[in-house]
C-alpha cells in the first residue's frame, strides 16, 4: 500500500485547532482518571469541531476526546477530516489512543493522510496518522464503494448489506 500524500496545515489553522482543543479540555468530565483531554478536528471544508473526554463509572462507556470531536463533526455532516489536534494539559505530547487512531482512520481522505497536532505546550508538534497507525485497516480495505454524500454513489458492502 502506498504512503498517502501529506499536506501540512497552515500555521494559523494549527494554532486555531490547538486553541480549540485546549479549550475543550477545560470541559472534560474526568472524575475517575483526573486526566482531561480535548480534541479539535479540521473537516475538509475548513470547519473545526471540538470535543472532550467524558468518563463513565462503567469504564467501557468512556468517550475519548477524539471520538467526541469526530462524532460532533459527523453529526454536522462532515465525513472527511484533514487534521486533528489533541491537548492533554497534564501530559504534553499525548497521542491519541489506539482506538482513537482507528476511529480517526475511518474519516481519512482517500488520497491523503491526517495531520495530528500534539499539544506540546507551545505551537504543537505535528505527526501523521499513518505513522501512528501503520498499515491501518479501514474503508479502503473493504470490498465496497463508500457512499459519497455529495454524489449519487450507492454504498455496497461485500457482505450484502
Amino acid at each position: 500500500m502506498e504512503t498517502p500524500a501529506r499536506s501540512p496545515i497552515d500555521s494559523k489553522v494549527q494554532y486555531d485547532l490547538l486553541r480549540r482543543a485546549r479549550r475543550a479540555a477545560e470541559f472534560a468530565y474526568a472524575p475517575y482518571s483526573d486526566f482531561p483531554v480535548g480534541a479539535a478536528v479540521l473537516a475538509s471544508d475548513g470547519s473545526i469541531t471540538a470535543g472532550c473526554n467524558v468518563e463513565n463509572a462503567s469504564i467501557g462507556l468512556t468517550i475519548c476526546a477524539e471520538q467526541s470531536a469526530m462524532s460532533a463533526a459527523v453529526s454536522a455532516g462532515h465525513h472527511e477530516i484533514l487534521a486533528v489536534a489533541v491537548s492533554a494539559p497534564k501530559s504534553p505530547g499525548t497521542t491519541p489512543c489506539g482506538a482513537c487512531r482507528q476511529f480517526l482512520n475511518e474519516f481519512r481522505p482517500r488520497s491523503s493522510d491526517i495531520a495530528v497536532v500534539l499539544d506540546d505546550g507551545c505551537s504543537g508538534n505535528m505527526v501523521w496518522l499513518d505513522d501512528l497507525l501503520p498499515q491501518a485497516f479501514g474503508p479502503r480495505n473493504l470490498d465496497s464503494e463508500i457512499e459519497d454524500t455529495n454524489s449519487a454513489t450507492v454504498t455496497r458492502r461485500g457482505n450484502g448489506r
